[in-house]
């Protein structure tokens, strides 16, 4: 024998205990649903989440069993997160901006057995309870309340229950390849589809994704993930702090610009993660507050595409870099991460910028790939159009409870984005495939009609949508929601367009509304403004 290296699993209870064991004092602070600031450590998590651990297992919990949360971003709930899958059990986090019946369905569909969830989400749960099959128990995350008690029978207090679970609670020794929690796609059709998680998917996301062009956490960073802990777990961000031993700080319910401002002050903030819609509220209460965010150093951006006149903002007004990502339930979710190269260091700052405005590179662990109908394999030149596929470490194989494989026959997922990739990696994604507008047989992609008119001092937020035409089959529409006391008129917004992209991609027509919808990720419900709009070319 020529000789050995250790082999251990790796597990998510692998994360927690490295933080308790060397970093067991740096803070980790919480928003409270009562709007209170709660600070506690990672070595106070550690304990509870073997608290947690425990408690269930008193319950009568097998290692496998679906736990259900229903919570914002909060201290239990990141006790949970450890917690249930440390113990072998499955965290189940949920959306709660879903319609009764989703909800409805992922709970029966997950077989979820424990459904923890915040106060603000007691009357749903109240009406959610005769419909779910297999839900056993029902936890408060909090101390007892008698009030919410009446609401639902046989309700349990998360501080009650773990109070006498042994915070000594050793971690069994699971093998990495097991379940560790579960997300739903929020599929705008059909029922959403579950992504199951392992151990060792989530390790090596922790570890891929953290790379100096990664996230580029570390244990002097103050990090506030705004991306709530339901989205694809909070990108990772809870683990990835745990790993690093960098300060936490979850925002919890109040996820308005003022309220995230400042915490940004308030707990010297460095690294904050977001959606673009978040951000834009960001931004105006800096403004109002007259706050510089003097400690915010880097901002990452994904959900939807972040339009450039943000990354500038956010870079003049205070010196904050903006990292552009992008992934998927599927995927995660990071796949891309968007950091300049050395040889980009000799740029003037508008050229840097103008790469930023892409979704970046992959990093190790990731592969990508564009592919056109046929499924023939196109140039990485920068200017081809293809679907997106990707595989790799952290990639979903198969649905949860789907026999069927999520992948191609030579094993690659299809994203259902349409993009371009440079022969650096540089991803850029140009629309989706559902979204995308095709008109007398050339695209136009909406992504950038959107950036270029959310660049207008009177726009607050705009969708470009596919609108039927006779002649040409789709036009593109612009849906615009104007700022707070701003005007402009349908030609101004569209001679704005003027040189910034070819004259027969303009807009057809300009349609001001009072709100767009936004799904439960933050991201504009293109259907339903097709729906609303999709005929007014016709009609028109």
């Amino acid at each position: 024998m020529l000789g050995s290296m250790m082999h251990q699993q790796l597990t998510i209870s692998s994360l927690i205990s490295h933080a308790a064991r060397y970093h067991a004092a740096t803070e980790v602070v919480s928003v409270e649903t009562t709007g209170e600031i709660a600070r506690s450590t990672w070595g106070e998590v550690e304990g509870n989440a073997r608290r947690v651990a425990a408690a269930l297992e008193a319950l009568g919990l097998e290692q496998g069993a679906r736990c259900a949360t229903i919570a914002w971003n909060n201290r239990r709930h990141l006790e949970i997160y450890f917690g249930v899958a440390g113990a072998g059990m499955v965290c189940h986090t949920i959306n709660p901006r879903l319609f009764p019946e989703q909800l409805i369905y992922i709970i029966n569909h997950a077989e979820d057995q424990v459904l923890f969830l915040d106060r603000t989400f007691l009357p749903v749960a109240a009406k959610l309870g005769a419909h779910l099959k297999t839900v056993k128990h029902v936890v408060l995350m909090g101390p007892r309340d008698e009030e919410a008690a009446a609401q639902i029978p046989g309700l349990k207090f998360y501080d009650e229950l773990i109070a006498d679970a042994d915070a000594d609670y050793v971690w069994p020794a699971l093998e990495e390849t097991t379940p560790s929690s579960l997300c739903y796609t929020s599929g705008t059709t059909g029922h959403p589809k579950g992504v199951l998680y392992t151990h060792r998917s989530t390790v090596l996301h922790s570890i891929g994704g953290n790379q100096p062009d990664g996230l580029a956490i570390s244990a002097r960073d103050s990090v506030m993930p705004v991306v709530p802990m339901f989205h694809v777990n909070a990108w990772g961000v809870p683990y990835i702090a745990a790993a690093t031993g960098a300060k936490l700080v979850l925002p919890g319910p109040n996820l308005d610009g003022d309220s995230l401002a400042g915490l940004i002050d308030g707990e010297a903030i460095t690294l904050a993660l977001g959606v673009p819609t978040i951000w834009m509220g960001l931004l105006q209460a800096l403004e109002a507050r007259g706050s510089k965010a003097e400690s915010l150093e880097r901002t990452v951006i994904g959900g939807s595409a972040c339009p450039p006149s943000m990354i500038e903002t956010f870079r003049e007004k205070y010196a904050t870099t903006v990292v552009h990502a992008w992934g998927m339930t599927e995927t995660s979710p990071l796949g891309t991460l968007n950091n300049l190269l050395q040889k980009h260091s000799d740029l003037s700052v508008a050229e840097q910028n103008k790469i930023r405005e892409g979704q970046g590179r992959p990093p190790y662990g990731v592969e990508l790939r564009l592919v056109d109908e046929e499924g023939n394999t196109l140039p990485n030149d920068g200017e081809t159009h293809g679907e997106l596929q990707i595989r790799g470490h952290w990639i979903v194989d198969s649905y949860f409870m789907m026999e069927d494989s999520a992948l191609t026959a030579d094993g690659w997922f299809d994203t259902g984005d349409v993009a371009t990739i440079d022969p650096d990696g540089y991803m850029i994604i140009r629309d989706r495939s559902k979204d995308i507008i095709k008109s007398g047989g050339e695209w136009i992609s909406t992504v950038e009609l959107e950036n270029i008119a959310v660049g207008h001092p009177a726009v607050a937020n705009a969708a470009a949508i596919a609108a039927r035409h006779e002649k040409w089959d789709e036009r593109p529409v612009l849906v615009v929601l104007l700022a707070e006391g701003a005007t402009v008129s349908e030609d101004e917004l569209l001679a704005f367009y003027d040189g910034k992209i070819a004259k027969w991609q303009i807009p057809d027509k300009v349609v001001f509304t009072d709100a767009l919808p936004i799904g439960g990720t933050g991201k504009v419900l293109k259907n339903k403004l097709r729906e609303q709009f999709g005929e007014v070319l016709i009609n028109s």
